[in-house]
């Protein structure tokens, strides 16, 4: 079943032939650079095809073609059907990581291996994507024009678009996303992301560098990698061909994202995990050899050589006096990189000898981007009594600056550095409103007015917070103001309106200004008391306006964009606050005469 999350080890038995593979020399696979043209494949033909089970053995088996299904990826992409033979594939069946595997028919290279019929199939039956289509692809899809994730993907649309059981459907066969350093509860709170993609996740490891890494061959094992340092997220296929420094591999895409820059790496089998659901390759991943620079319809492509640069992410954990520091880089691609950010956080927060549940977590952060300010994030996070992870809020926190900033419509951002802290105090430090009142129900231009709050920590004694705020000199007598005392998503709301990150409004025209709309969010750490005059607030972008006279807000009223134009109906005139060391919620709004 393409697009479900697997637990790495449960579903799978230890194929028992692979006991003797690794006393036998490696086969490699044929010199010639001949291909056979699909019009020329028949049914009946017999050939064989390359992989890897075990170590970087290219191993041989055996196949016969069933037939040809023309137009099957699309119009003028046919596909080869064919039914794999020998005692190693009948055992295993066709394998998660197999896709990209060169098949030869008549000595010639025909194809590489990419679909899978069904799932507790009797016979081990796959797709051949016609090597003409790999080497000349009809026609390239670019980034600009692949569908988002999660509304298509070739990874996981067969059975969800002909509406067939996935006994009687091919589908891509999964490229594992191999996860070292990762525990499956630290994947399991982003298992329906992953699932949106067609991820089938696997453990693996990570392994050192090797002279021979570049010599890549038809057969060996190769993909991307998408995190890497002292925990590591890559991708892992076949190479179907290599032509000088070109590679070409996996048969079919890996996400449609079409060109990318994505670093590659050679990838080495330790095992292959024979199942009747789902067998697949546990594999370790080498250090980069190249970079993979494209993602189609009919095959992964890439170079060998320097590898593109990833964004580097330092991230720190303390519990009082105790750090511990941990270090990756992250692949720098719009749709991939939030929710790798998230899950590496998440995980070197949830993997980490000093956290624990029950804890109040601050993070703070720094996202050092190219040419513009650098983009500050700060949020508290305290336990609650529900299942879910006490920390999955930060890694939610991050993943959501990381979207705004990356899904923006005036330009790319270049992440240079990001650096994330996440500090751990005991128990649960978490507040609400649920009294406040005014020094007097009257006040003179001019004063500062005392504001007192009832707050209710949790399960703890209530306690009274002081502060205060001050009344404009300029204010008409006889005036009625409002005090709002609230949290800071409610203050947010009532300045800004719905404009402010987070509430679903963009307010600005270029990154500099959605940058400074982040940096000016409230936190949620703390107690707002906010003083409301009854004169429009004109919110324009990332500006407030407020005591706007009509006559102007007549005139812009009429722009041609008014989605970045917002009227409130009060101005904030005096703001203060109070840290209180834990989310706060509430809203109390209080009215003042002004005498």
């Amino acid at each position: 079943m393409i697009g479900r999350l697997l637990h790495p080890i449960s579903y799978f038995l230890i194929a028992a032939t692979l006991a003797t593979g690794a006393s036998l020399a490696s086969t490699p696979p044929p010199e010639s650079n001949e291909i056979l043209p699909l019009a020329q494949v028949q049914p009946g033909m017999q050939g064989y095809a390359y992989t890897v089970f075990t170590g970087d053995q290219v191993e041989k088996f055996d196949l016969v073609v069933l037939g040809v299904m023309p137009n099957f990826l699309g119009p003028k992409q046919s596909i080869i059907l064919v039914e794999l033979k020998g005692p190693k594939v009948e055992h295993t069946g066709v394998v998660a990581g197999m896709s990209g595997s060169p098949v030869y028919l008549e000595g010639k290279l025909a194809g590489a291996l990419s679909l899978k019929l069904g799932v507790f199939t009797k016979e081990a039956i796959a797709g051949v994507t016609p090597i003409e289509d790999i080497l000349h692809p009809p026609a390239q899809q670019s980034a600009a024009n692949v569908p988002p994730a999660g509304e298509f993907s070739v990874q996981g649309s067969a059975a969800a678009l002909t509406g067939l059981p996935n006994g009687a459907a091919l589908q891509p066969i999964e490229t594992p996303l191999v996860f070292s350093g990762f525990q499956p509860s630290a994947l399991q709170p982003f298992a329906s992301q992953l699932q949106s993609y067609g991820f089938v996740t696997a453990q693996g490891g990570t392994g050192k560098a090797q002279a021979e890494d570049h010599k890549l061959q038809a057969g060996d094992m190769a993909g991307m990698v998408l995190v890497q340092g002292d925990a590591s997220i890559n991708s892992a296929c076949t190479v179907t061909a290599v032509r000088g420094n070109d590679v070409y591999l996996c048969g079919h895409p890996f996400l449609n994202f079409g060109d990318v820059q994505m670093p590659m790496a050679r990838s080495r089998v330790v095992t292959t995990l024979s199942s009747e659901l789902a067998s697949t390759k546990i594999v370790n991943v080498g250090e980069p050899i190249g970079t993979i620079t494209g993602d189609h319809l009919t095959a992964v492509t890439g170079k060998l050589g320097q590898p593109p640069a990833m964004i580097p992410l330092d991230l720190t954990f303390a519990k009082g006096r105790e750090e511990k520091k941990l270090h990756f880089e992250v692949v720098n691609h719009p749709k991939l990189t939030p929710l790798l950010v998230a899950l590496t956080t998440f995980n070197g927060v949830s993997q980490n000898y000093l956290y624990g549940e029950g804890t109040t977590l601050h993070l703070t952060g720094e996202i050092r981007l190219k040419g513009h300010i650098p983009v500050q994030i700060e949020t508290s996070v305290a336990p609650t009594d529900t299942m879910a992870p006490d920390n999955l809020p930060i890694a939610i926190a991050v993943q959501n600056v990381f979207g705004r900033l990356f899904t923006n419509d005036y330009e790319a951002p270049n992440v240079e550095h990001i650096t994330l802290r996440v500090e751990s105090e005991p128990g649960r430090q978490s507040f609400s409103v649920e009294s406040a009142w005014l020094e007097k129900g009257e006040a003179a231009p001019g004063e500062n007015l005392k504001v007192r709050v009832l707050l209710r920590p949790y399960r703890g004694p209530a306690r009274i917070e002081e502060t205060a705020v001050h009344v404009p000199d300029q204010i008409v007598r006889g005036t009625m103001l409002r005090v709002l005392v609230s949290d800071a998503e409610w203050m947010n709301r009532a300045s800004r309106g719905f404009m402010f990150p987070g509430m679903g409004g963009g307010g600005s025209n270029g990154l500099d200004q959605l940058i400074t709309l982040i940096n000016r969010e409230r936190h949620n750490d703390r107690l707002y008391v906010g003083l409301f005059v009854p004169a429009p607030t004109l919110v324009w972008d990332d500006k407030e306006l407020p005591n706007v006279p009509l006559s102007q807000i007549n005139v812009v009223d009429g722009r041609p964009v008014p989605g970045s134009v917002q009227v409130l109906r009060e101005s904030l005139a005096s703001e203060s606050s109070i840290a209180l060391g834990g989310p706060v919620t509430g809203l109390i709004s209080l009215n003042l005469q002004i005498r």
